[in-house]
């Protein structure tokens, strides 16, 4: 088992126990990521347009805290409300920031309070709150994967576009793994799922085959040799359109990629996923496919990757699939889209002002992703350009 990952049915009894443990468990890797040199020199610089500083996103996991849990301490929310509320506004205004001791220490305020009610908190009031607990929690995760996604932009600043020599081998399909048709209970009704995993519902599923890993940086150097970047017959209007516009010729990562044949690859934007798996004749995924893959594959524990402000770990020859949770995110083919039944929790905006039609599905979790963070049913959604993340993909085959 993973480390921290959540057990299902964990008795409400216990929460007390748990709610410490996982509260504990975030902060330390959150603050983890501030204790270097170079996260106090940046905390308050965009370091990509599309992100807010990293400053700002410690600040706006405390005070989104200091508002749902401590209402009778208004002063912890409203004095910090301009500065980290999050308010859809324009991202480069979030770099007026108080100094970073300034902000560590209002986190650190906000947390001793908030441990302080939860060692008196009735066991009552704390099974009727648990669910936004556990949400906070998830919230914290989320935005400690962008300041690690942050500080490696921000050390990979320098775009590299190799020069890829024409002698390398034809690409080779990786192992697939075959599914027959099948239904599957999809998402999650447990006290710690979001309220975009739920409800858990059944769909229907074609037959269809899966890789057995993730698309490795030997196999996308192939793409990229046999003209990946200059034929548009790979990819779609949009994403040509996109590709255009931008003039890449590699994924986001790729200086720190390119020596590393067997790692899968990441910074690649859902465009070039999908164009990678048209010049295969394949598709991405469905998000209902990737989640039958993840929960019918054998767990190996030794292959995750998460929590780290590292690489990706090298694949390992295992049955099955692997690499489904940890080391990247993977791009599918779906709409972030509600589930039948689906009701917003904690806010109505929370999730569903991303159901727009413009935002794809990833599953899987990556090399920076919390392990709270971490199983088969939570989706992450980006719009199709973003390559920022910590994203790759595996392909697939068959009707959707």
């Amino acid at each position: 088992m993973i480390p921290g990952y959540f057990i299902d049915g964990f008795p409400p009894s216990a929460w007390l126990v748990v709610l410490q443990d996982q509260l504990d468990q975030v902060r330390h890797h959150t603050l983890n990521l501030f204790a270097s040199e170079t996260a106090a020199q940046i905390f308050n610089l965009q370091v990509d347009p599309e992100f807010s500083p990293i400053g700002w996103h410690l600040g706006h996991i405390a005070y989104t805290e200091a508002l749902w849990l401590l209402p009778d301490a208004p002063h912890l929310s409203q004095a910090y409300q301009a500065y980290f509320m999050n308010d859809f506004g324009d991202k480069h205004l979030r770099t007026k920031l108080p100094p970073l001791p300034e902000i560590i220490e209002y986190s650190q305020l906000v947390r001793q309070q908030v441990l302080d009610f939860l060692a008196i908190a009735a066991p009552a009031d704390l099974n009727g709150q648990a669910r936004l607990w556990f949400w906070l929690i998830q919230h914290e995760v989320q935005h400690t994967e962008i300041i690690a996604m942050l500080l490696s932009l921000h050390n990979n600043s320098q775009v590299c576009n190799p020069s890829i020599g024409q002698d390398l081998p034809p690409c080779t399909n990786s192992d697939l793994i075959e599914f027959a048709a099948t239904e599957l209970w999809q998402g999650s009704d447990q006290i710690y799922a979001q309220d975009h995993e739920r409800p858990r519902h059944l769909v229907q599923i074609s037959s269809f085959a899966i890789e057995r890993t993730p698309v490795t940086v030997a196999q996308y150097q192939q793409f990229m040799a046999r003209g990946g970047y200059q034929h548009p017959q790979w990819w779609c209007a949009a994403g040509w359109q996109w590709l255009q516009s931008r003039k890449l010729k590699s994924p986001r990562y790729w200086a720190t990629q390119a020596n590393q044949p067997r790692q899968p690859v990441y910074g690649v934007s859902w465009y070039e996923a999908s164009a990678y798996a048209r010049s295969r004749n394949q598709r991405l995924p469905t998000e209902s496919e990737w989640e039958l893959a993840a929960t019918q594959a054998a767990p190996q524990p030794i292959n995750h990757n998460f929590e780290q402000a590292g690489v990706t770990a090298s694949q390992l020859a295992v049955p099955g699939c692997v690499d489904l949770l940890g080391n990247i995110w993977e791009w599918t083919s779906s709409y972030f889209a509600p589930y039948p039944g689906f009701a917003a929790f904690p806010y109505p905006g929370y999730a569903a002002a991303y159901f727009d039609q413009n935002h794809y599905v990833l599953r899987g979790g990556s090399w920076a992703t919390g392990s709270l963070g971490l199983r088969p049913t939570l989706r992450n959604w980006y719009q199709p350009q973003v390559r920022q993340i910590f994203a790759g993909f595996r392909c697939a085959t068959g009707e959707r």
